[in-house]
């Protein structure tokens, strides 16, 4: 398995230099943050990020991620030309050595969350959703914003967004995820290049809005679209795990056998007795989700590709980007890799 850590660019408080030190380390999962989402990355800010990297001792070898536009999964004309060009970054990514693109097709907002520094007994903070914070909102009477959503539309804007995928509907959302996929994954292939789609966030309706990547059913849907390896997963244990629907267990064990998990999340989650949930540290009796079992699934079933422990606590007095800190994540990585050695595995270094 291939270890790798978050890194928001040069902006990022948290340094290469200090996730190199992270042991095990091997993968940077980066982006060009610069360019408007449906236009094409220019290839010497891929190529700067890749030379980044190296000279700290680290691959740039995982996107996350190319943004998949509104035109594209509401369908409009500007759609078609934003899949060109979602077909150009992948072939650019490709050319300096990426070998897997995370996206995700959720409408609006890539996350939800009401509270992004909620603190527990220990002084930690960490991102939550509680019911209780939802009740009474409605974004198409009030001026509300919640945690995830994206800032860089207006108010109208998301009021517009809202509307149009309640009257397009989960089928139309499948039928425009279809046509995306049969777009992009025959270039991926050609490329040799691993899509890796991340589950809704959490994975199921929010304010009327359809959402489609969410359970078993719906991903084996997902990924007999288009039947290819380059056609596979990002399993965020968090995500899906904040359902408790989802067996994550299960579901690590049937899709790393069949090959069709190109990218690991793995974080834990604690399921409140109303489905409210708060991310918690990554040690299993922490959270909901049993993070041993989940790696030995992985380690049993051949899984070879990347990891990244996901989002962490702040602790320790830093501050930062909420969830993606260094500490907590840098400890969230070494007890994966334990559990991954534990469990007879091996991580694959540079």
């Amino acid at each position: 398995m291939k270890s790798s850590f978050r890194w928001y660019g040069e902006s990022d408080p948290v340094s290469l230099k200090y996730i190199s030190q992270i042991p095990g380390m091997r993968s940077v999962v980066s982006a060009v943050y610069d360019v408007k989402p449906g236009e094409v990355w220019p290839e010497e800010s891929i190529e700067r990020l890749c030379r980044l990297c190296e000279e700290n001792g680290l691959v740039f070898d995982i996107v996350e991620s190319i943004p998949v536009t509104e035109e594209i999964k509401l369908g409009l004309p500007e759609g078609d030309r934003h899949i060109e060009n979602y077909c150009e970054n992948i072939r650019r990514c490709a050319k300096y050595g990426i070998k897997c693109i995370t996206y995700n097709f959720m409408p609006v907002f890539d996350w939800t969350r009401t509270q992004l520094d909620k603190e527990a007994p220990d002084g930690s903070t960490s991102l939550v959703m509680y019911w209780d914070q939802m009740k009474g909102l409605d974004p198409l009477k009030d001026d509300i914003c919640l945690p995830g959503w994206d800032a860089s539309y207006s108010r109208e804007k998301i009021r517009e967004l809202i509307v149009a995928y309640g009257e397009l509907g989960e089928e139309g959302l499948w039928k425009n995820l279809e046509r995306f996929l049969k777009k992009i994954i025959p270039v991926a292939e050609e490329c040799g290049v691993r899509m890796a789609i991340h589950p809704d966030d959490p994975p199921y309706p929010i304010f009327g809005i359809p959402r489609i990547i969410t359970d078993e059913k719906n991903i084996d849907r997902m990924l007999s679209i288009v039947d290819s390896p380059a056609n596979s997963l990002c399993l965020c244990i968090g995500s899906l795990g904040c359902s408790p629907k989802n067996d994550m267990v299960a579901l690590t064990k049937k899709y790393a056998k069949a090959d069709r998990i190109a990218f690991m999340h793995l974080r834990n989650v604690k399921i409140l007795p109303d489905t409210s949930f708060e991310e918690s540290g990554h040690l299993s009796a922490y959270g909901s989700v049993d993070m041993n079992e989940v790696v030995k699934a992985l380690v049993e079933n051949g899984f070879d590709g990347y990891f990244r422990p996901d989002h962490g606590r702040m602790i320790w007095g830093e501050t930062g980007k909420p969830g993606y800190g260094l500490f907590d994540r840098a400890l969230g990585s070494a007890y994966i890799n334990g559990l991954i050695e534990a469990n007879g595995g091996k991580l694959e270094l540079l």
